[in-house]
């Protein structure tokens, strides 16, 4: 079931009113009855996974709960952890790496054929994975106690907001809340129901609009040339953070809708002025969970420097495979590893830099350059996380750099928006729902959009809500089935 769905329309409205309308020490029946049922929409015999992972961790979480040291928790801690890791490299990962070994003895003159494993990847699992994950080492290093109500442990586990796509939820944060009385409150529903709304606009108005030209162009990368490559690699870059950035709206308007508050994943990611910087306001759940469980426990920045190197390369390295079963997921990770790496390298003689040449007496200036590069380095990234494969995203990389002399004169423009297979009335909308987009973020970020809107009188805030809705409806590109992007971590 997706967001953008009419069986979602129907669904969502009716778990609502019957979550307030149950008495609060029921309310968990109905939100594990519901998390299934959306989850079940996919494909019914995957739920059997969560339940599976849920029992595991719920047994092991509760026996470490009963033994007060460490080292006689640990056999449930890796009981979990085995479990759990097991079945996303069984259903993610191991015809990946069969693939690889069987290229890899192909190369070396082997005569080998790897086994093919036709399993379908279960949506979500990357992301309902790490969340029980993080439960089972949380209780076990004893940052968390463990919660001994089933019912209400496996709905954090399949609580259906944020069950295939994320936020990554923590349990000292979740799992509290499902204990909480969630009263109806007008305000905070409206708010919900706003935020869900934007996320909205930003999938099926933008995202799945331009998704068109982004498909078209790198289905066959080597009939077009650089500016074409260039531009879609531009508009895949706002795809993704639309489709993703939009799903996490909606996931935390539908659970602020029925009065439970998940941690915010997207922070106006392509204004960041520094890779890191990207990595504190991109899919934050995710990076802030890599950094407490992957960095921090490798020995993080307190330690030599090569080995604070090492940390840092491993790190993202991880967080490109669990991205995706390919090799340009890789490519991708390690790309932001080197980067986070060779800017602390460089920083003593860039900070050098920019005091000789008078740079720090321009800050804005300054700010604006190093955006820009931040969003090259980014959009290279991109390259790889979009093609098919290595050799596509090199020819890519290469040719956008190429051929830009001419794409002024109005035959080659024509061409070029033509070659984009969107049609200049698409693009032209998707380019006015951008800009409108980044005018929201640049208000967010001085009052925050939801103060704006209540300064605003009566009369022209409804109008603002009743333009939305239009916009969804007329503008909202609903075809191809507008499943988001991340459905397949």
């Amino acid at each position: 079931m997706l967001f953008n769905s009419l069986d979602f329309l129907v669904f969502f409205p009716v778990v609502a009113l019957l979550f307030f309308l149950l008495p609060p020490n029921r309310r968990w029946i109905l939100l594990l009855i519901a998390s299934y049922w959306f989850y079940m929409s996919w494909r019914p015999e995957y739920a059997l996974l969560i339940a599976f992972s849920t029992v595991i961790d719920y047994f092991c979480s509760y026996r470490m709960s009963a033994i007060p040291d460490k080292r006689g928790r640990r056999p449930y801690l890796w009981l979990s952890m085995t479990t759990n890791l097991g079945l996303l490299i069984f259903y993610k990962y191991l015809g990946f790496f069969l693939r690889s070994a069987g290229s890899a003895a192909h190369a070396m003159g082997l005569d080998w054929q790897a086994p093919v494993l036709d399993v379908l990847l279960p949506v979500g699992i990357s992301f309902y994975t790490f969340q029980t994950m993080s439960y089972t080492i949380d209780v076990y290093n004893g940052v968390v106690r463990p919660e001994k109500h089933a019912g209400i442990f496996a709905v954090f586990v399949a609580f259906f907001p944020q069950l295939v796509a994320g936020p990554i939820e923590r349990a000292g944060s979740l799992l509290p809340q499902f204990r909480m009385v969630q009263r109806f409150d007008a305000d905070r529903v409206a708010s919900g129901l706003r935020l869900m709304a934007w996320g909205m606009f930003k999938k099926v108005v933008i995202a799945d609009r331009i998704a068109v030209a982004v498909n078209h162009v790198y289905g066959a990368p080597h009939d077009y040339p650089g500016p074409v490559l260039a531009l879609a690699t531009v508009l895949f870059a706002l795809q993704i953070y639309c489709d993703f950035s939009g799903y996490s709206d909606i996931a935390i308007g539908t659970a602020r809708v029925l009065g439970f508050s998940l941690m915010l994943n997207f922070r106006q990611p392509y204004h960041a002025a520094s890779i890191s910087e990207f990595w504190k306001r991109w899919h934050i759940s995710l990076s802030t969970w890599f950094r407490d469980y992957v960095y921090i426990p490798l020995g993080g920045n307190r330690t030599v420097k090569w080995r604070w190197y090492y940390n840092l390369f491993i790190t993202f390295l991880v967080s490109g495979l669990w991205h995706g079963a390919n090799w340009t997921f890789v490519a991708w990770g390690a790309l932001h590893g080197i980067y986070l790496v060779l800017a602390i390298v460089f920083d003593p003689l860039r900070s050098r830099l920019a005091s000789a040449l008078g740079l720090k007496r321009i800050p804005r200036i300054t700010h604006l350059f190093n955006v820009a590069w931040t969003i090259l380095l980014v959009l290279i990234g991109w390259v790889f996380f979009r093609a098919d494969d290595i050799g596509d995203a090199m020819h890519i990389i290469r040719a956008s750099f190429t051929g830009h002399a001419g794409w002024l004169d109005p035959a080659q423009a024509k061409a070029f928006v033509q070659a984009l297979g969107l049609g200049a009335t698409e693009l032209a909308i998707a380019g006015c729902a951008i800009v409108f987009m980044e005018a929201v973020h640049l208000i967010q970020a001085r009052w925050g959009a939801s103060v704006f809107l209540a300064r605003m009188p009566a009369l022209a805030r409804y109008g603002v809500y009743t333009a939305m809705l239009a916009t969804l409806i007329y503008y909202g590109a609903y075809h191809g089935g507008g499943q988001f992007i991340y459905f397949q971590f």
